[in-house]
């Protein structure tokens, strides 16, 4: 059986998956067709239900949990690794709310995390998440939200934070961040959903057990980025939550939900995970 599988060109994606790629692991007779693209075009590819499995952002995946379910591995969650608030500028607490903000993509957990923070602001220019600093400092924007490396690079280019927008999440609900998972299509049979689950959770362990047999995979993909950027890219977003997402990883899921559907029944949550 041939599956399409979408995930990010990102190193920490890249990482995770290169051993599916390039078949160092047991895919069980399954066949993978593999499709990389940013991550706000995954999520806008997963809502028309095109993928049979994809990354996509845990913010995307509150409106379509009917069509898709959560794997237990690849996902990106975990502490002090959410999005930022940034900007050339200081600006007062009262002045956020009115700001011009850069984000990458409306489907995207840091948009909702955004909105958590900061719920009356409601000015925002949509872009891929690269663009973000340049916009920032050409004066397109007055501040934007980054994800990915260039939490690592901001800073360099003499931009500043407004606010760590995970830490926030963190702060008030005690959970780790949920950023982005593995979903795969509900209709597909339940034999294969739990296939596909094994080969994720033994694409990322021969991952950690193998950390330089992929590299040549992801320097490529991650393109121009820093060797340095992309170790550390790696170190933040791959974790035990990635191996496993585990009860603290689901719970973290299932508060993210809520705050998207706060009267759905807490029975839905039982269906959000393949089994």
């Amino acid at each position: 059986m041939k599956l399409s599988f979408a995930f990010s060109p990102c190193p920490n994606d890249t990482f995770m998956f290169e051993p599916i790629v390039r078949k160092r692991i047991d895919l069980f007779d399954l066949e993978f067709d593999i499709i990389m693209e940013d991550v706000e075009n995954l999520n806008k590819a997963a809502l028309q239900c095109i993928p049979d499995i994809t990354k996509l952002s845990f913010n995307a995946f509150t409106k379509i949990y009917d069509k898709y379910q959560l794997l237990n591995s690849g996902s990106a969650l975990g502490n002090h690794c959410g999005p930022l608030l940034i900007s050339s500028k200081s600006f007062k607490e009262t002045e956020i709310k009115d700001l011009q903000i850069a984000i990458p993509g409306y489907n995207t957990t840091a948009f909702l995390l955004l909105k958590y923070a900061y719920p009356e602001a409601e000015n925002f220019v949509e872009m891929v998440f690269s663009d973000v600093e340049k916009a920032i400092l050409s004066g397109q924007v007055d501040a934007g939200v980054i994800i990915h490396e260039n939490r690592f690079t901001y800073e360099s280019k003499g931009l500043r934070k407004i606010m760590d927008l995970g830490e926030n999440w963190e702060t008030r609900t005690g959970s780790p961040i949920p950023l982005g998972g593995i979903a795969i299509r509900r209709d597909l049979p339940e034999e294969i959903k739990l296939k596909v689950n094994t080969i994720l959770y033994n694409s990322v362990q021969y991952a950690f057990d193998h950390p330089q047999s992929g590299l040549d995979f992801i320097a490529t993909h991650a393109q121009e980025m820093d060797k340095n950027v992309m170790f550390a890219h790696i170190d933040l977003y791959v974790n035990h939550y990635s191996q496993f997402l585990g009860q603290d990883g689901k719970n973290a899921v299932e508060s993210l939900f809520k705050l998207v559907h706060p009267d759905n029944h807490p029975s839905q949550l039982k269906t959000l995970f393949v089994s």
